[in-house]
């Protein structure tokens, strides 16, 4: 097809013309795929007539409908959401709009790949293949939940990035700032965004002036989220959070992970109300076998869902109820305090037993929620059904609700394999002293990106929940750029030129 058939190099003799050549879509190959992208989109919505929900959605949808200004999760989405429903209650456009808006952003960091990046033939279709023809996009952006569009928005942030790296303007200064602050507010997985940008802004060729706007601008757009949601966090707890409510829960699971391992008197806490805590935690474990607390079926929260563990018993005994935000607000600074002590107080059994287990789900991370249709329920509670305006409250589809689990259940293998490969690239790139010899744009991109996987690592192990549908963007990101360092040869040197 001639949207794909894109020229190969000359590896022999290679120029600075031949590899940064533009090989961008044409005005009408850009018509074909967009007609192609809403056919695709409409075949699938045929077989899934209505949007794939779970618990995050109810969740989401309840802060919208509420019009909350905090929430367990990032409350940018459900603002989202509520805006939405301003202009339109109906679901299908909706999950249209996140879809075409992932597939906006695909298209764009495409078009800043052939421009930026030596690529051969093969390496571009493989990218084509996954950014526009891939059935994973399409589950996704089915979700009510925050993953397609913190996708597309943390996608457009990395091109701004690249674009800083490759030819720096004002305009992609502010563009790269805006999409960071949006999708911090919808995911605090971007809280480490502002390291990576650091990092570009400095080795990028730009005004001293410019370098120090880019490097502040993002951080300083979040400052008021942050003090908005640390206030309504304290309204509705006594206590400033941030991030409020689930980062305090996520610190205590984390510690119980390793709690029953380790000998540590309730009475050296520093506090009467977390040394009954661990009191609970002690007897839960005394009582309770082993054998099904492991971090795989629950993706390293179990501590958090499990509602006879001692977390749902605390705040049972103090808050009531165990499902309320203002529940769960209430207990989020005393578990937030017990965990980091007991994670303070003993490093090693925190890195043996929550690190290293949560390190093996994040080389092969679980599609959880991405295996069953609607958790394989039948249909959605009243006020999902009354916020889209639904005539009653099943739900159905022509395929079976297994079947999206089968049809992905590769990705967790790609998504291995593609971190080894992209590893085993970058070893044979530094070990050729690829970084001086190559263009230089080229090699300050291989290290940010490099950087970029680096820290999410670190992060997703250390204070994250890890499932496939959080690890989609390094995903794509190694996706893109693997087969790219996979490409390069000793004898792509290039003489840097002005751009």
């Amino acid at each position: 097809m001639s949207v794909f058939a894109l020229k190969s190099w000359n590896v022999v003799n290679p120029t600075l013309s031949s590899v940064f050549e533009g090989k961008s879509f044409t005005r009408q190959q850009t018509s074909f795929l967009s007609a192609f992208l809403a056919l695709q989109f409409a075949c699938f919505k045929i077989f899934y007539p209505f949007p794939d929900f779970f618990g995050d959605s109810y969740n989401y949808i309840y802060a919208a409908s509420h019009n909350l200004d905090v929430n367990i999760w990032p409350i940018g989405y459900s603002k989202f959401l509520r805006g939405f429903h301003w202009f339109t209650h109906s679901d299908f456009l909706l999950i249209l709009f996140q879809y075409f808006s992932l597939e906006a952003a695909y298209f764009y960091l495409y078009q800043t790949i052939v421009r930026c990046c030596p690529a051969s033939r093969r390496t571009r279709i493989i990218i084509l293949l996954f950014f526009f023809f891939n059935p994973l996009n399409l589950y996704v952006s089915n979700y009510v939940s925050s993953e397609p569009l913190f996708l597309a928005l943390s996608l457009v942030w990395l091109t701004e990035l690249l674009w800083t790296i490759y030819k720096p303007s004002w305009y992609h200064l502010v563009i790269l700032s805006i999409a960071f602050f949006i999708a911090f507010t919808f995911r605090y997985n971007a809280m480490y965004y502002p390291l990576i940008a650091t990092i570009g802004f400095l080795i990028s060729k730009q005004h001293i002036f410019q370098k120090i706007t880019g490097i502040f601008l993002g951080p300083l757009l979040t400052i008021p989220f942050i003090i908005f949601s640390s206030t309504a966090a304290k309204q509705l707890s006594g206590a400033p959070q941030f991030p409020p409510i689930y980062g305090g829960w996520q610190w205590a699971n984390n510690a119980l992970y390793f709690r029953e391992y380790i000998q540590e008197d309730s009475n050296a806490f520093p506090t009467p109300q977390i040394a009954e805590l661990d009191q609970m935690a002690r007897n839960y474990f005394r009582k309770e076998p082993p054998m099904y607390r492991d971090l795989a079926p629950y993706v390293g929260n179990f501590f958090i869902r499990e509602r006879r563990g001692p977390l749902r018993q605390y705040i049972g005994k103090y808050f009531k109820s165990t499902e309320s935000i203002e529940a769960w607000a209430k207990a989020a600074p005393i578990f937030k305090e017990y965990g980091i002590w007991l994670i303070e107080h003993h490093p090693i059994a925190f890195a043996r037993y929550y690190l290293l287990l949560n390190t093996k789900n994040y080389f092969f991370p679980p599609l959880e929620k991405l295996t069953l249709y609607n958790l394989g329920e039948p249909g959605v509670d009243l006020p999902v059904a009354i916020w889209f305006g639904f005539n009653s409250l099943k739900i159905t589809s022509i395929f079976p609700r297994t079947f999206q689990g089968t049809l992905l259940i590769f990705y967790p293998f790609l998504f291995l394999f593609l971190n080894f490969f992209f590893c085993r690239s970058l070893y044979f790139f530094i070990k050729q002293k690829n970084f001086r010899r190559s263009y230089r744009p080229f090699a300050h991109i291989v290290a940010i990106i490099s950087l970029l996987l680096l820290v999410n690592f670190g992060f997703s192990i250390f204070a994250n929940v890890i499932a496939f549908r959080y690890q989609l963007f390094p995903m794509i990101v190694l996706l893109a750029f693997a087969p790219i360092l996979g490409d390069y040869k000793q004898e792509f040197s290039y003489k840097e030129k002005a751009i």
